[in-house]
């Protein structure tokens, strides 16, 4: 999805969501071919703020897939298309020995040599932040001050099973014009036998939860309210149990 500049004077910005599991257990083809129409996005759009949002950063695989992942991000920044954008500042969640936060969430977010009034929020000290220079976060992102990062609760999980479920949050000013922007990871359906049981589905009802989770926590009294996009892998699923319904009675008339 896409923020168009649509006249002078304008800052574009590209919302970019991609659950990149796949592209680490292939980097040769996948991972290229990727990077490629992901380049050619820009390269139609020209955006002045690149947000990109990552979901299963490592793959399923991310104990032998992390080295993969420092590739991805270098090729990323330092590519000839992407050379115009004289800043950066990534967020990669690695930390796959503390099951109790690792949630595989990446944010990467790219700024052009144009734009010039841009900062970032500092949720500790609550005030903005001049961006300059590339910077990459991992590991431990729960002690970094330029987001807010939380694994979904225990209790949410379906069977109290851990997974790579949760939200990462940034703040911006652009321009003088304040947003946040969520990076979001929901439950999928780990049985479609169970999901048949009912209408919806017990997993509809965990991923509403866990929206409702996230949707509480960004917009608290915590700190100033402002404008916010929502963008990650959702997970939504069509209802099995009404469309084997509709298919047999399809099939039968």
């Amino acid at each position: 999805m896409a923020m168009k500049a649509i006249a002078h004077g304008t800052t574009g910005i590209l919302l970019v969501t991609a659950n990149v599991g796949s592209l680490f257990e292939d980097p040769e083809q996948l991972q290229k071919n990727w990077l490629r129409e992901f380049y050619q996005v820009i390269h139609a759009h020209k955006p002045h703020f690149i947000a990109l949002h990552c979901q299963e950063v490592g793959g399923k695989s991310y104990e032998a897939s992390m080295s993969h992942v420092d590739k991805f991000v270098k090729e990323l920044l330092s590519s000839d298309e992407m050379r115009e954008y004289n800043r950066a500042r990534v967020y990669l969640d690695e930390n796959y020995k503390s099951p109790e936060h690792f949630t595989a969430l990446g944010n990467c977010y790219f700024l052009h040599e144009n734009v010039k009034n841009i900062h970032q929020f500092d949720f500790k000290a609550k005030k903005y932040r001049k961006i300059t220079g590339k910077e990459i976060y991992s590991d431990t992102l729960e002690s970094t001050p330029m987001l807010e990062k939380e694994k979904f609760p225990k209790e949410y999980f379906p069977e109290c099973k851990w997974s790579r479920k949760g939200f990462i949050r940034t703040r911006w000013s652009v321009a003088d014009c304040a947003f946040d922007l969520v990076n979001i990871h929901l439950f999928h359906d780990a049985s479609n036998l169970i999901a048949l049981e009912s209408s919806p589905s017990s997993y509809s009802g965990t991923r509403q939860k866990a929206l409702t989770f996230v949707l509480d926590r960004i917009t608290d009294e915590r700190y100033e309210k402002v404008p916010y996009f929502l963008f990650g892998d959702f997970n939504f699923r069509l209802d099995a149990k009404q469309v084997v319904e509709a298919v047999s009675l399809f099939s039968l008339g």
